[in-house]
């Protein structure tokens, strides 16, 4: 009689974010991701349904990670201003986050995402209006930031943006 396997939830959807990373969407099949972990297509397809119930999985395990990373960050910062809290989330994949916005369940995670950051930003830029609007004004140099240092470019430093926002 063969051995189960089990293999993890986390290792395969480490699995389906570097199929990801390499080709976008597209690469990641039943076939890549058995190829990927060693778990059969029918084993995937019983655990997560279909294709694109393994990809949304991947990607709700994601949000998961980030929310938690972002509460730990936005404790252990209490004390700092916003570069240590955006220094402490590190970094965030911004391309993967914006291709999420396409679906509505996830697009509804990253509006509470950005809320929970630019909230925590914001009391660290002071009260009112005007830290609210230099939060979220924090909150796109960032993620700008990110977005293009993708493509090589180093664009400018937030500790700069900072100083220019408050």
């Amino acid at each position: 009689m063969p051995r189960t396997r089990t293999i993890p939830d986390d290792r395969i959807f480490a699995a389906i974010r570097a199929l990801m990373d390499q080709g976008g969407d597209k690469a990641v099949s039943f076939g890549s991701v058995s190829a990927a972990t060693g778990l059969a297509p029918p084993t995937l397809v019983q655990r997560y349904g279909s294709r694109d119930g393994m990809v949304r999985a991947a990607r709700s395990a994601a949000w998961d990670a980030l929310d938690a990373r972002t509460a730990q960050a936005i404790a252990a910062t209490a004390d700092k201003g916003p570069q240590g809290l955006l220094k402490a989330i590190g970094p965030v994949d911004a391309a993967a986050l914006a291709a999420d916005l396409r679906d509505p369940d996830l697009a509804l995670r990253a509006a509470g995402w950005r809320a929970t950051v630019e909230s925590a930003l914001a009391q660290r830029l002071g009260t009112g209006a005007k830290a609210k609007e230099a939060a979220a004004l924090l909150f796109a140099a960032w993620q700008g930031q990110s977005l293009w240092a993708r493509a090589g470019e180093s664009g400018f430093r937030l500790k700069d943006a900072v100083k220019r926002l408050t």
